[in-house]
């Protein structure tokens, strides 16, 4: 069985070495079969030369540059050039460490959905705009359910994440949030856990106070859009299968 583990980076120098070494060091204790896909974004800065050294130094690490799409698209292009039957997204900022992986392991049997809960401190305000906006959308279009609906610390069961990855367009930009709204009005299997959070240590958010509304709204609708066009196809297939036994 074999895991596949995202980390999208974007001007991450600081964190880019200690991040990556800590994923495979602690995915290599586990003793399972595993690819650690990093994907440097466009970064401005040392990132994507530190990433191709661990791609050398580590067996398996496989280091992808590209030109800036954002932090949405480059997730959605992990998910799907993971080969893993389970796969397992974090974001580079070291805001939440390996050390609460093994667990999410241990439970993924239970689940189509392992996800996590950020608990410790506090979010940064932006981080809590997009949150609550996000949350609220997830609840008034596809159901109650889940509590950190884009939290960067989830474990997808890839035959469940393939099929819903289907209706998610590739610009989007909290993909993260849409799977998991479409997780819950499909019924999937999902495991909550709490995951200690802390402040980034190096570096940035590239959310800045103006941005963070523009970039709520934007998740909202997307997510309006993808709830619309999954509830039409469900539509349509009911009317298919009422035609059919007809």
């Amino acid at each position: 069985m074999m895991l596949t583990v995202v980390i999208p980076l974007y001007n991450e120098e600081g964190a880019a070495h200690p991040v990556v070494t800590a994923w495979d060091d602690q995915l290599a204790r586990l003793g399972i079969d595993y690819e650690l896909r990093v994907y440097d974004d466009g970064s401005r800065d040392a990132t994507g030369s530190i990433l191709e050294k661990l791609a050398r130094e580590r067996t398996r690490v496989i280091a992808v540059r590209q030109t800036n799409r954002g932090h949405g698209p480059t997730i959605l292009r992990g998910y799907r050039e993971a080969r893993g039957e389970w796969v397992f997204q974090v974001d580079g900022d070291d805001e939440m460490s390996p050390a609460s992986f093994p667990g999410f392991w241990s439970r993924r049997e239970e689940a189509d959905l392992v996800i996590g809960c950020r608990s410790g401190r506090e979010l940064p305000v932006g981080r809590r705009i997009i949150s609550v906006v996000s949350r609220t959308a997830v609840r008034l279009l596809f159901g109650p359910g889940v509590r950190d609906v884009n939290v960067p610390y989830r474990l997808y069961r890839r035959t469940a994440l393939a099929e819903m990855l289907a209706l998610v367009p590739e610009k989007t930009f909290a993909p993260n949030v849409i799977l998991v709204g479409l997780a819950v009005s499909k019924g999937l299997r999902i495991v909550e856990l709490p995951v200690p959070y802390r402040t980034r240590q190096t570096g940035e958010s590239s959310l800045g106070r103006l941005r963070m509304w523009t970039c709520a709204a934007t998740a909202f609708w997307q997510t309006l859009r993808v709830a619309m066009w999954a509830r039409s196809q469900a539509n349509l297939g009911q009317r298919g299968s009422r035609a059919g036994s007809a």
